[in-house]
């Protein structure tokens, strides 16, 4: 016999390691030798009261013995003389396209332009160390996209999407911890994902697909309006039929090559803003209503905040307690700052994007000229104010909080995680009004719903610009561009993805949607 149960936990009974037994026992009224096991299926903090309460949905099995393995099972075929689909980009949308491939019976055959993820690093070191960055390689380009050096979140509300469960355990299937099923909020870790993603290679190559890395894309050849083949950085042409456009949010040279050829582009709405950086502990003080150190078995403390400002969402993004912020720039030139953690979530600071909508419709009018790319040009003039405040390199922009919200250059800043360093700048008078103003209203706020979030202890670092696409790559009911026939715009490059899960499953669906007819 199984029973689902929910069982609250209080923070000193979660010290006791027998405690969901000793509970389960007790509300079934059976005793403890009955119960074979306790699979946990949910859990979460609620930390919203002094009193801090465990949540826990568990199945409770009765004399039964806990099932080992999966119900989940991954079929993954033989294709090496399969009919090829090809696939631009290897991030998560890429990754999980060539998966499903070959679980239907087709070779996947993958274009990367950049590394793999052993030899990503060194570029990733030159970013952080001599301010270097090489355009193919970097924390956006390479084996696992822009979400192998990031905190792995694996939160999403793309629910009706796809089978949210069965992306997470394919994560496992390749290496995952299996805490993934149970955390309310899972993360994998910056520095456990590079070894998934690893082995999701590996799974590819061993059923016969094909990944090409230091490839990329540099036009397509199309007659009719069909694709026909795709052309290489070393001038190779590569017929092509079926093309999945997984190529992420930041590859600008697809969106130019694309307007180029006058294939349909849709400016899309996104966000912008900066990154804020608080020392760990106060985050830890103001959640979980503590002084000194956090209790051993709290994790890093997170937050979510969001409030209206003059017509336009400010909202926290991609918040990485216990993290880093990086250099996410894609080009020399420019300065973008992004978060991420380790598994642990065990750095002395907390990080979070704190953005504001942009409506590209209302907000841009300077920009009309640009068309489709208005939101991208936006986006690109931000970053380089950022790359020119910093003092023209990959040193970043900053400003004390509290210097920021008054209007005044900070004399000094706070320390930092970010490497390559931060150069004070009166970031309130550079960012545009329509940033700038509705961020300095917003942090008042988030000050009076978090007591202690507003201080001069926390640096804002420019600029947080990446959080989407600013540019729509249009589709049909069947995931295929309308003017161009086999080419199937996806994930977050396309904007139909926001997040590593989102772009998985649309990874998935396009899989589906173009070995159709085939």
């Amino acid at each position: 016999m199984i029973k689902e149960l929910q069982l609250r936990i209080s923070l000193k009974e979660e010290e006791r390691s027998d405690i969901l037994v000793q509970k389960a026992s007790h509300i079934l009224d059976i005793d403890k030798e009955d119960i074979t096991g306790v699979k946990v299926l949910r859990k979460s903090i609620d930390a919203r009261k002094p009193k801090i309460i465990f949540n826990y949905k568990v199945a409770v099995y009765i004399r039964e013995v806990l099932p080992k393995t999966s119900e989940y099972q991954f079929d993954y075929k033989d294709v090496s003389k399969a009919k090829p689909i090809h696939i631009i980009g290897f991030g998560p949308a890429g990754m999980y396209a060539a998966l499903r491939c070959i679980e239907l019976g087709f070779k996947p055959i993958v274009l990367e332009r950049g590394k793999n993820v052993k030899d990503r690093r060194r570029d990733l070191r030159a970013i952080n160390q001599d301010h270097f960055v090489n355009e193919d390689s970097n924390y956006c380009f390479g084996e696992g996209g822009a979400g192998t050096y990031s905190d792995g979140k694996l939160y999403t509300r793309s629910l009706k999407r796809g089978d949210v469960r069965r992306i997470f355990e394919n994560l496992v299937f390749h290496g995952a911890t299996d805490q993934i099923l149970v955390d309310a909020h899972p993360h994998i870790g910056t520095n456990k994902l590079p070894k998934v993603v690893q082995n999701i290679r590996e799974t590819i190559l061993k059923y016969g697909g094909e990944i090409h890395f230091e490839t990329r894309v540099t036009d397509f050849i199309i007659k009719n309006n069909k694709i026909q083949a795709i052309q290489l950085n070393n001038s190779d042409d590569m017929p092509a039929n079926r093309v999945i456009l997984a190529t992420g949010h930041s590859a600008r040279d697809i969106f130019y090559l694309l307007h180029k050829k006058e294939i349909a582009l849709e400016a899309k709405s996104f966000a912008m803003g900066v990154r804020v950086e608080h020392p760990q502990h106060i985050i830890d003080a103001i959640q979980y209503h503590c002084s000194g150190e956090r209790h051993e078995l709290l994790p890093a403390a997170s937050y979510s905040l969001v409030q209206q400002v003059n017509e336009r969402g400010v909202y926290s993004f991609c918040m990485c307690p216990g993290g880093f912020i990086v250099p996410a720039a894609t080009a020399n030139g420019e300065v973008v700052v992004n978060g991420m953690s380790p598994s642990k979530r065990n750095n002395l600071f907390a990080n979070s994007g704190i953005v504001v909508e942009i409506d590209v419709h209302r907000d841009l009018p300077k920009y009309e000229q640009f068309g489709a790319l208005k939101g991208l040009e936006y986006q690109k003039n931000l970053e380089r104010m950022a790359y020119t405040a910093g003092g023209r390199s990959q040193v970043a922009p900053a400003q004390r909080l509290t210097d920021f919200v008054e209007g005044r250059l900070s004399p000094d800043l706070n320390p930092t995680s970010y490497q390559p360093g931060l150069n004070s700048a009166p970031l309130h008078s550079l960012l545009p009004k329509l940033i700038g103003s509705r961020l300095r209203k917003g942090f008042e706020a988030f000050g009076q719903k978090m007591k202690g979030y507003y201080t001069a202890e926390a640096n804002i670092v420019g600029v947080e610009s990446r959080t989407s696409s600013p540019v729509c790559i249009p589709r049909n009911a069947q995931l295929e561009h309308p003017q161009i026939k086999g080419l199937f715009p996806c994930g977050e490059g396309g904007g139909y993805a926001g997040g590593i899960v989102s772009a998985a499953m649309d990874g998935e669906r396009c899989a589906e949607a173009a070995i159709k007819d085939l």
